[in-house]
């Protein structure tokens, strides 16, 4: 029986998978990535990603969600796999690599906080729904009160598949904002839960509270797996560029799975 050597992160509780697949040797195939996320009956995870060669980078980053699709950019799972690629030798302190959505950089620091530069954000626009907003993957944020007992499960899973995003639906953010601070809480598509932490999603809620007057740089994101920071350039209105998203990246095992 084939078997797979992998390492587990987390950035805040939104964890991760990662295969060094540089040489090539893991096939994705939607079901097997299905199956080793699942948490009962797999090594458990949100999502999985492979580190792969790409000339002119230090790795080139595939992230697939935990039901086996695959997907574009996760701020979570990029600083994880970034601080994986310093573990390997990959990169170091300043790393270069790309994803589906285009170019990042990342920048470790002492003491674990990776930081991130996403991709820059030319698509806003505020429906009935909340504002959307794509950050490498495309988000709608809802700004509400009283977050924290939110039904973010049957909410978001609502909207997620609403008629108003299909066909590919959307992630789900419902965010408050707090005096200094934001507080968010977000329905993921693919994962079809809530995650503890989303670095795409918090990024798209800090750009949609600057939109509305909230005007704290780095903006202090609180989630339910702890805290980030998102620090921008841009105008209410127009493109926001120089966005960085900033937090630990933690490794959780080593193993060896059987496929």
């Amino acid at each position: 029986m084939a078997t797979v050597e992998f390492y587990k992160y987390h950035g805040n509780g939104n964890d991760f998978i990662i295969i060094d697949n540089r040489n090539g040797h893991f096939k994705a195939d939607g079901k097997i990535i299905s199956n080793l996320c699942s948490r009962r009956f797999g090594v458990g995870a949100d999502g999985l990603m492979l580190l792969e060669e790409k000339k002119g980078y230090d790795f080139h980053m595939r992230y697939f969600n935990c039901d086996g699709n695959e997907a574009t950019m996760c701020g979570n799972g990029g600083r994880c796999i970034a601080a994986l690629s310093r573990r390997l030798g990959v990169g170091g302190n300043n790393i270069f690599f790309s994803a589906a959505d285009g170019e990042h950089r990342a920048v470790a620091e002492e003491g674990g906080t990776i930081n991130l530069k996403l991709s820059d954000v030319s698509s806003v626009k505020y429906s009935k729904e909340g504002w959307v907003i794509d950050t490498g993957s495309p988000h709608l944020v809802v700004f509400m009160k009283n977050v924290k007992n939110a039904d973010v499960y049957k909410e978001g899973k609502k909207i997620r598949n609403s008629n108003a995003f299909k066909p590919g639906g959307i992630n789900v953010n419902f965010a408050e904002k707090q005096n200094n601070s934001l507080f968010v809480r977000t329905y993921e598509r693919g994962v079809e839960d809530e995650t503890l932490s989303c670095g795409t999603g918090s990024v798209a809620s800090a750009i949609a509270a600057f939109i509305e007057g909230f005007q704290k740089q780095p903006v202090p994101v609180e989630t339910r797996g702890g805290w980030l920071k998102v620090q921008f350039d841009g105008k209410r209105e127009g493109t926001f560029s120089n966005i960085w998203l900033s937090g630990p990246a933690k490794s959780v095992f080593k193993g060896t799975a059987e496929l």
